[in-house]
Parts: structure tokens; C-alpha cells; sequence
């Protein structure tokens, strides 16, 4: 009993406004109504937008950080954390230092330099004796060679003890002081003080905040007409920038297109990770394009089609006649449709109250 409220709802108020029915055969498609009997059914309308400007505002968008602008500061040797000089949502400098680490591996690193530079101090030793032998015609040629060989190898292996060291960020004893890479804004924070950590570990979290990227969901209709290069806007926040790259994939669960765009200007109003609305500035002559914007509530669904009423005359009559209609995507409330011609004024409201009529409800 319950199930059938809605069609007696529906049926009463056809019969309050004085309606009759009419067939829902193929050609039947037109429903005859009276200014007075539109007004009874709360019947309302509006003229049809196009895709070419409207279906470009209100996309939905993620803001995110470029990636060439984030950096992960690390563990370069296992250690315990003896001091944490910033925390997340702090502003850092470049060189700025970030973490102090107890590591007893950086006086295992400082033992190997010392040893690789006195091994190469002797080497070098030997070849510069080994070549004043040479020259009074002591030594063969062959032994000065092997003498410049094993001066080369020492040295190098100096040379790395010591990149060792420089990359380690070692400070003096067994502290390494790490710094940051790059200025900017302190994201996350992965340990705390007096924590144990491997080597590797990830230890912060920092970005540049200024420009930050935008991702945006398009439809088909406006992905075909966006380029590189495309101006966007984002009116809450007061940003804007261009789109960067239009995907050629499309989202098989709601036929939109990522379009990724970097925004310029008034980054400082946004956050990474926040939603957004996106507008874009598409070209004038892509309004071409026989797309338009209906309110998803405008749109219903019978035989396997999707269907929207329109203001229409039939002879002497006036009403409303359902079009077929093909639904390219979405944006946000809206459906961005084709097959409807520019001059249309579609039913916003009212809807339900059409296709009873339309589907014959009520009919004797």
C-alpha cells in the first residue's frame, strides 16, 4: 500500500489541475496544458545554457602540491633522534637545520676517512719516491706504474670516505645535523625525540606552497574543448592560473576527464587537499558544439533513454512535448546533454507531475 502513495499523489493532483492523461504511445510525446493547469502543477521553466561557456564553471577540483616541489628529509644512518628543530605548519629555510641524530655509525664513517686519508698520504709517498728512482734509473718503468695505480685507488677510496661523510650531514662527533633541501612549509612529521630510527627513515615532510597544482574532473564535452594553456579560475579563493595537461583517459565511472592545471595566483588562499570549484575560460567558438546544461533533476529516464520536457506547441495547443536526449557527463547538479535545439526552454520544475501525465496514469 505504501508503494503505491506516490502515483495516487501524483494522479490527485493531474485530476486537481484538471488534466487528462494522455497516451504514451511513440507519437504521443506531447502533453496539451493551459497556462492555468502549468501554474496548478508548481510547472516551471527556463531557458536552455550551452555548453560552450556554462558547462565550463563549477568543475569539480582537488588542490594539490606539483610533486617537483616536495621533499621527504631521511635518515641517512640508523640513530636515535636527540632534537627536532620545527615542527608541521612552520615555514623552513633552505640550509635551515631540521634534526639532530645520535649515530654511533658517523664515528664508524669518521675511523674509515681517517684511515682511507692516511692510506692515500702514503701512497702518494711512495709514488713520489718511486719516481725519483725511476729517474736516476733504479726501478723499472713497471714498478712506478703499480705505484701510480695504488696511489689513484687510494685516493679515490678517500675521496668517497669522505662523500660519505658530507652526505650523512655529519656535524662533529657522532651527531648528524640534517637540513632542509629546499625553503618552504613543514607538511608532516614522522618521529619524535629520543625515537630510535633505521636507516632511510623518513623523518619530515616539506613542500613549497607557491604555486600549487589543481586537479579537476571535467566531462567529455568540456575536456574536448580544453587545451594547454587554458585559463582557469577559482572565484571562492580569489585564485587563478592555467590548465597544464588534459588527460586522454576517461573515467569509465562517471565518463569524466582529469584535467591538471597550476595556479599562479593566490596560491596563499588554499590549502593542498582541499575542494574546490573550478571555472574555465574556453573558447568563444567552441560554443559550437550542440552541447548544453540541464539540471540533473530535469533529466528522467523511460525506455532505456533519457528524456527531458520542453516548452512546445501543438497546432492551437500549447504544453510540453518529452525530447530524447543523450547524457555526455556531469557537473555537479547539472548534465551536460545533446539533442536539444539552442533555442529550447526546458521543465525545471514539476517534472514528476509531466510524466504521470505523460505515461498515462490515471487513464481510463
Amino acid at each position: 500500500m505504501l508503494a503505491g502513495l506516490p502515483t495516487l499523489s501524483l494522479l490527485a493532483a493531474l485530476i486537481t489541475a484538471g488534466v487528462r492523461p494522455v497516451a504514451a504511445e511513440s507519437g504521443a510525446n506531447f502533453i496539451a496544458l493551459t497556462p492555468a493547469q502549468s501554474a496548478a502543477l508548481g510547472i516551471t521553466t527556463r531557458p536552455l545554457e550551452a555548453a560552450g561557456s556554462a558547462a565550463a564553471t563549477g568543475l569539480p577540483a582537488t588542490i594539490s602540491i606539483p610533486n617537483a616541489q616536495q621533499r621527504v628529509i631521511a635518515a641517512p644512518l640508523a640513530g636515535v633522534i636527540e632534537q627536532l628543530e620545527t615542527a608541521p605548519g612552520l615555514n623552513v629555510g633552505k640550509g635551515q637545520v631540521l634534526v639532530r641524530i645520535s649515530s654511533p655509525q658517523a664515528l664508524e664513517l669518521q675511523r674509515d676517512r681517517l684511515q682511507a686519508d692516511a692510506q692515500a698520504t702514503l701512497a702518494r709517498q711512495s709514488l713520489q719516491r718511486d719516481e725519483q728512482l725511476y729517474r736516476e734509473g733504479l726501478i723499472a718503468e713497471s714498478r712506478l706504474q703499480a705505484s701510480r695505480a695504488n696511489a689513484a685507488q687510494a685516493a679515490a677510496q678517500a675521496a668517497e670516505r669522505r662523500q660519505e661523510l658530507t652526505l650523512a650531514q655529519h656535524s662533529g662527533g657522532h651527531t648528524l645535523s640534517l637540513v632542509a633541501p629546499i625553503a618552504g612549509n613543514v607538511l608532516e612529521q614522522h618521529v619524535s625525540v629520543g625515537q630510535r630510527v633505521e636507516q632511510s627513515a623518513p623523518l619530515y615532510r616539506i613542500a613549497r606552497l607557491d604555486p600549487l597544482s589543481v586537479e579537476i574532473q571535467a566531462p567529455l564535452s568540456v575536456a574536448s574543448q580544453a587545451r594547454v594553456g587554458t585559463a582557469l579560475r577559482i572565484p571562492a579563493a580569489g585564485a587563478s592560473g592555467e590548465l597544464v595537461a588534459v588527460g586522454r583517459a576517461v573515467d569509465p565511472a562517471n565518463q569524466s576527464v582529469l584535467l591538471r592545471g597550476l595556479i599562479t595566483r593566490g596560491a596563499q588562499n588554499l590549502r593542498p587537499g582541499q575542494a574546490a570549484t573550478v571555472d574555465l575560460e574556453l573558447p568563444a567558438a567552441a560554443s559550437g558544439t550542440g552541447s548544453a546544461r540541464v539540471p540533473m533533476a530535469a533529466v528522467l529516464r523511460r525506455l532505456d533513454r533519457q528524456w527531458v520536457f520542453v516548452v512546445s506547441r501543438d497546432g492551437n495547443a500549447t504544453g510540453y512535448r518529452a525530447m530524447p536526449i543523450l547524457v555526455e557527463g556531469r557537473v555537479g547538479d547539472s548534465a551536460i546533454v545533446t539533442g536539444l535545439p539552442g533555442n529550447a526552454v526546458i521543465v525545471t520544475g514539476g517534472v514528476a507531475a509531466l510524466k504521470a501525465n505523460w505515461l498515462g496514469i490515471g487513464k481510463e
